[in-house]
């Protein structure tokens, strides 16, 4: 059985490779040239491939470096710097064979030992690599030969073509992975479609197109302008001039005012990205599951989805999962139930309610308005909650993975490995709500080396179920991914993980404006 499962799963690998490499076969050629400008509502500030955090930094490493493997906008993986791979017998170890030829943009050869030693990079805990935990459990990386790389793994693992395609998986040249790692915070050395021009993070950054890219035929672009606009009204009037031809991240209010414009085309797709209330469960109140689960019963969960998303999402149920991911099965919804959450507060020493203070980073928006929401809910309940609202880059530094109760935002990951052991397990990348339960940890591992999906879909029901429960973080609702572009660009289609954006298949109609 388990063989018969086995070739199963590897059949959906290898039709990954029977399929054209490059785009639809059925669209008429994309034209080559021209100068494309995308806006983003913060600064890149972060441009080490290694540590990005955020959409607009993610965006710009994709331009300039590559991974072993991309996710395509079905969420299936593809092949990027690695041509196939295949797994042995027990998914303990993995086999890559890479693609020939490929050069860095200083000009040396990429090879397997580059693939070494860029992850020995990110695994090093000196590194401090938000990929470290969610590229999988590999124990040993080994370059076979110049075109051949074999991961070792500490247990099987079934997602590691997908973890591949992972954020801060970028792959670097060994040169600076073992020596001035810190330079790539201001230059950049990739293999990727595009090379950095400039670099102003709360500004501009400028790229243009790589010709020796391993692709020839792309990336049709010459060149890509990356925008910074914190005010997103005066983001969305770029886009209604023409001074801006896609935008990257876009408010629901944005959304229904350029919706309708003349050549505006605004962009729309399911998403498992999501806003929760981040607990720190060591710390009180918040240690005890009771109060945590009596201010989830406060939330109305439609309501939050017509204030929060306006609409544009689906109700949450405090867990990371939704029908957008696959082995998702849904447990019984939670209902506001004040009667109950009451009751549970006098349970954990609060027969008179509450005060706490929760934060909100002013980036997105939709932070403070949940917030807000949260606020307003919970004072049936007899729990005052305090709002402060900080700026995005305060909140990084002072609040984000240190304080006890505030307002996170998250893409969807590949899969629900990844969404787990990027925010929930104990040895998580971002263990902001420090929940640290031990059932919860054994559930996620045993179904990453597990191949059959009905089992998978029982563990992640399991560990969802435990969720549920304990209520390391409050998930109201999970938001569509929203997007707009100019009818002159073609191409280009929201992502639903938000931080994959694929520009290097983007091109430009004879309708676009000549710049530069």
């Amino acid at each position: 059985m388990l063989e018969m499962k086995r070739r199963f799963f590897l059949a959906g690998t290898a039709a990954v490779f029977a399929a054209p490499a490059l785009g639809l076969a059925q669209t008429a050629k994309p034209a080559k040239g021209g100068t494309l400008r995308i806006s983003v509502d913060q600064a890149a500030s972060v441009i080490h491939p290694l540590l990005t955090r955020v959409n607009p930094e993610y965006l710009v490493t994709e331009l300039l470096y590559s991974n072993l493997t991309r996710l395509k906008v079905d969420m299936s993986v593809e092949p990027d710097l690695a041509e196939s791979w295949t797994p042995n017998d027990g998914l303990t170890e993995w086999t890559f064979k890479l693609r020939k030829g490929v050069t860095f943009h200083d000009g040396s050869p990429f090879t397997a030992k580059d693939v070494v030693a860029t992850f020995k990079a990110i695994l090093n805990p000196a590194t401090a690599s938000p990929g470290r935990n969610n590229v999988g459990p590999i124990s040993d990386i080994v370059a076979v030969d110049d075109t051949t790389v074999l991961f070792k793994l500490s247990g099987a693992y079934a997602d590691l073509p997908v973890a591949m395609a992972y954020t801060n998986a970028r792959i670097i040249p060994a040169s600076i992975a073992t020596g001035d790692l810190k330079s790539l915070s201001t230059k950049a050395v990739g293999t990727g479609p595009f090379k950095l021009v400039s670099y102003e993070p709360d500004r501009l950054i400028v790229v243009e197109r790589n010709p020796n890219y391993y692709d020839p035929a792309r990336p049709y672009l010459d060149r890509i302008e990356v925008q910074v606009f914190p005010d997103i009204s005066a983001e969305g009037s770029a886009m209604i001039a023409g001074n801006v031809d896609i935008i990257s991240t876009l408010q629901p209010t944005e959304y229904l005012r350029l919706d309708g414009n003349d050549g505006v085309e605004v962009l729309r797709t399911p998403s498992g990205q999501f806003c929760n209330i981040n607990f720190g469960c060591d710390t009180a109140p918040f240690n005890d599951a009771r109060v945590r689960r009596a201010i989830a019963l406060t939330v109305d969960r439609e309501a939050m989805v017509n204030f929060v998303t306006e609409g544009f999402g689906t109700p949450g149920n405090d867990t990371p999962l939704n029908p957008s991911y696959q082995f998702f099965k849904a447990a019984k919804q939670r209902q506001k139930n004040i009667a109950e959450a009451k009751k549970l507060l006098a349970e954990a020493g609060f027969p008179n309610g509450l005060q706490a203070t929760l934060i909100a980073s002013d980036r997105p928006a939709v932070r403070t308005q949940l917030a807000v929401a949260l606020k307003e809910m919970a004072k049936e309940a007899g729990i005052t909650i305090n709002v402060q609202t900080m700026p995005h880059a305060t909140y990084l530094e002072q609040v984000w993975k240190k304080g006890s109760f505030y307002v996170g935002f998250y893409n969807m990951q590949p899969t629900p490995d990844g969404i787990f052991k990027l925010l929930y397990t104990s040895d998580a990348s971002w263990n902001e709500t420090r929940w640290n339960n031990k059932a919860f940890d054994a559930l996620v591992a045993e179904a990453r080396g597990t191949i059959d999906a009905a089992k998978r879909t029982e563990l992640y029901t399991k560990a969802q179920e435990l969720m549920n429960e304990e209520v390391p973080s409050i998930i109201p609702s999970f938001f569509d991914v929203l997007s707009a572009k100019r009818s002159w660009v073609s191409g280009y289609q929201a992502h639903p993980r938000a931080s994959v954006f694929r520009l290097d298949y983007a091109s430009l109609t004879d309708k676009a404006p000549k710049r530069g």
